[in-house]
């Protein structure tokens, strides 16, 4: 497998081209992280004079966090910096040339005799307002052939993104100056793709970066590094909530060191050598190449409290496989989405699903749900609910607290009761040529986390409790067959 992403392997897929003019950028490095913003650090050569004087960066990101600007070197001081947002563009030419005068070419169309006049902007208010001569127009955009010839670029605009730096250098010379900066726009994304051989039990994955650049300039001649992991950010989204209760069971986390990089508690993965990201472009590298890793198909059905079907539901398609290094993998693996293909009969390789994984330990044991089994369905049936009396349950309810001097109070309180007993039926079946497991599992069980106590005192196949919340029972189907799992739930609800 591939762990150093090579130069030699970045392919662009869609994008611009490369600037014209030729970049102002110096030594550059680019470390990229997959939250969708980079750290900039580009070392340039600068002849200050001595005394104050008003240095240009031009080819900086146009969305540069000017907040996070550093400057560094030696013999100077910073008094201040600008960064300069107005960027050249027709509808910026024109805003900044009211009360100045342009000339309009027109051209006859059906001649081809052009025509020039000499205008003033007065106003560009939801359109262009003119004076000609003694009359006041406005600039229709009707198709027509007129052209607006400017006589110079107006004061202030920018043909590149531009950080204006004012300093003041004890002596006059050439020094390399290395300005630092955060910018959004410039990021990265894990894509997967696997290849399952279910006759096998064996899946090839491979793995691709793809960078992406919208950050208005291009970035030439870099060193780039890429950071997997979530740096944190003010005003980010909370970090309780991540999906991944849509996730099937069996994804646990290894405890395996990879040979990657790190940084911190972060993974990195250097890009060999040096490479070029355009603005508008997205590249792909290679980073994982694993063959023949161990894999297996399973199913697995969830069903809710007191759920009951009219008729069967599809089980999910599950594929199960480990990133540790005795299965051919020993990576870390960054979060991204994992298509999964096979061999159809003719030996052409099929998409049947994709699903995300979150960033992830070697080592650990993933389950990704691929879709819906045509085959394997399940029917949840509630054969019989009715209430129990309180001798088969408890009389008494007993609270225990602690005071603030320490001392311990228990208290007894009897009050009316009512309780459930749950008869679930689970019909399992298989209309596959060969036996499946089905894991089928029953939520709902933790209705409220002050009140969870429910008692299983019948089940026709031994469950595993998964949690507070979820019990977990694997039914082995035969093929074309069917089995019907039944459990008997006592509860408070």
């Amino acid at each position: 497998m591939r762990r150093i992403i090579t130069g030699a392997g970045l392919a662009m897929l869609a994008g611009s081209g490369l600037a014209q003019e030729r970049s102002a950028q110096g030594d550059l490095s680019v470390t990229i992280y997959n939250n969708g913003q980079a750290l900039v650090q580009d070392v340039r050569q600068v002849n200050l004079p001595a005394g104050k004087s008003r240095q240009e960066f031009p080819d900086v990101s146009a969305q540069i966090r000017s907040e996070t600007v550093t400057l560094g070197g030696e013999g100077f001081g910073i008094v201040e910096q600008n960064f300069d947002y107005d960027l050249l563009s027709p509808a910026a030419l024109m805003e900044k040339a009211v009360g100045q005068t342009v000339t309009l070419l027109h051209t006859n169309p059906a001649t081809g005799a052009e025509t020039r006049e000499r205008a003033t902007v007065l106003a560009v208010n939801g359109g262009v307002v003119l004076r000609i001569g003694e009359r006041i127009e406005v600039l229709r955009d009707d198709g027509l052939p007129v052209r607006v010839i400017f006589d110079a670029i107006p004061p202030g605009l920018r043909a590149r993104p531009t950080l204006s730096v004012t300093v003041d250098a004890a002596k006059a010379g050439p020094r390399p100056m290395s300005l630092s900066y955060l910018t959004p726009g410039l990021g990265w994304k894990a894509d997967y793709v696997a290849l399952f051989d279910d006759k096998a039990g064996k899946i090839d994955v491979q793995g691709w970066i793809t960078l992406t650049n919208s950050t208005g300039t291009t970035f030439s001649n870099a060193r780039a590094l890429l950071v997997a992991g979530s740096v944190g950010r003010i005003n980010q989204s909370p970090a309780y909530y991540r999906g991944a209760g849509s996730r099937p069971r069996g994804n646990v986390a290894g405890t395996e060191s990879g040979t990657s990089q790190r940084l911190g508690d972060f993974h990195v993965y250097p890009i060999e050598g040096r490479t070029t990201i355009a603005n508008a472009q997205t590249k792909q590298v290679s980073f994982l190449d694993a063959v023949g890793v161990p894999a297996r198909r399973g199913y697995e059905f969830r069903s809710g409290w007191l759920a009951s079907a009219d008729q069967a539901e599809s089980a999910a398609s599950i594929l199960k496989f480990s990133s540790a290094r005795q299965g051919g993998i020993g990576e870390a693996l960054p979060a991204g989405v994992v298509r999964v293909y096979m061999r159809d009969s003719r030996g052409q390789a099929q998409f049947i699903g994709e699903s995300d994984i979150p960033h992830t330990p070697a080592g650990s044991s993933l389950a990704l749900r691929t879709g819906d089994a045509f085959d394997v369905k399940v029917q949840p049936v509630v054969e019989k609910r009715e209430s129990i009396t309180t001798d088969e349950w408890e009389k008494f309810e007993r609270w225990r607290v602690t005071m603030p001097d320490g001392s311990v109070r228990e208290t007894a309180v009897e009050r009316p009761k009512q309780f459930w007993r749950t008869q679930m039926k689970y019909i399992v079946t298989n209309a596959k040529p060969e036996p499946v497991t089905v894991d089928v599992v029953q939520g709902g069980l933790g209705q409220w986390w002050w009140w969870r106590d429910v008692r299983v005192p019948q089940e026709s196949i031994k469950g595993m409790q998964e949690n507070a919340d979820e019990r977990r029972w694997e039914v082995p189907v035969p093929a074309n067959g069917k089995v019907e799992l039944t459990v008997t739930f006592l509860t408070p609800w």
